[in-house]
């Protein structure tokens, strides 16, 4: 991790980039991740950054279709609070813990693998009831399958659908549980674009979501992923990221929101498929954040007062 250095100076003292210069910054950036990306070997690569300060976009791929893994997290938590909101679910309403969910294809049962899941505790608590928030926490803290599960089950993947359209995300689909194969066979599997998670997160962000204390409240669920590596490993140690990540065979993604000091938060999704090496596909994730961030927070400054 690069110490704040010089940055953290300036900022304090009132300093700041002006957008000119850091679309600049950005597009000279494009070429480094370009670099990256094709000595990476990766498969393809989506990217999508949103700096709410300036407004300013930088996008590669951002259109190219994914399996979600657990990036659909992000709109399951969305069409949860929205329901609160609403006054139709409760932070505090129980929900009964079970391993047992039934495919969008057939209605065959099937249930999760603990072996294939980040979070056991759940595991260890079947049978027994929990809230809302608490599986709300557990699927983004831990990536939870099953709290997934048990939430989308709640909230309906069609409720979920209708709410990503409302919002602008024409290409992201959220239609079936997690692990439900017969679904995967036969093509209807859960996908995101790096464009629609960085509209998403640009919301929360902006506070633009149902009020701003519902996206606060969000914001600080993302703040505590538990997966350190991905976009935060390519910044300075004290920066703020509320984010979601995501992995599955030869996939590995993150989605972000950066509290770079001194400057308004920017957005960034980092989307890949086809590198074999998980440790690999999120060394270049941290490579493209660091070259982001060098772009949009350390750069020069033009005085501000």
């Amino acid at each position: 991790m690069r110490s704040l250095g010089l940055f953290a100076a300036l900022a304090l003292l009132g300093w700041a980039p002006s957008a000119a210069a850091q679309q600049s910054r950005l597009e000279q950036a494009r070429q480094e991740i370009e670099r990256l990306i094709a000595e990476s070997g990766a498969a393809v690569v989506g990217v999508a950054v949103y700096d709410t300060q300036t407004k300013q976009t930088l996008l590669i791929n951002e259109r190219e279709n994914f399996q979600a893994a657990s990036t659909m997290n992000l709109p399951v938590m969305m069409e949860v609070f929205r329901l609160i909101k609403a006054r139709k679910l409760s932070p505090n309403d129980p929900i009964e813990v079970k391993n047992k969910f039934y495919s969008i294809v057939d209605g065959s049962e099937y249930r999760l693998s603990k072996d294939n899941d980040s979070d056991e505790e759940l595991y260890r608590r079947v049978g027994q009831m929990m809230t809302i928030a608490e599986l709300v926490d557990h699927m983004i803290t831990w990536n939870s399958n099953l709290a997934t599960n048990l939430l989308l089950e709640k909230v309906g993947a069609e409720n979920i659908q209708r709410l990503m359209r409302q919002l602008g995300a024409q290409d992201l689909q959220v239609l079936c549980g997690v692990e439900d194969a017969k679904a995967s066979r036969a093509g209807k599997n859960n996908t995101v674009t790096a464009y629609d998670l960085m509209l998403l997160l640009r919301l929360l962000a902006e506070k633009k979501f149902l009020d701003s204390r519902a996206c606060q409240q969000m914001i600080e669920i993302l703040s505590t992923q538990q997966r350190g590596g991905g976009i935060p490993a390519g910044l300075p140690a004290a920066t703020r990221v509320a984010h979601q990540t995501g992995s599955l065979n030869k996939i590995s993604h993150d989605a972000a929101i950066v509290y770079a000091p001194g400057r308004k938060p920017y957005v960034i999704v980092l989307l890949t498929s086809g590198i074999a090496s998980q440790r690999r596909a999120e060394r270049l994730i941290a490579d493209i954040s660091r070259a982001v961030y060098q772009a949009l927070a350390a750069v020069a400054f033009k005085k501000t007062f």
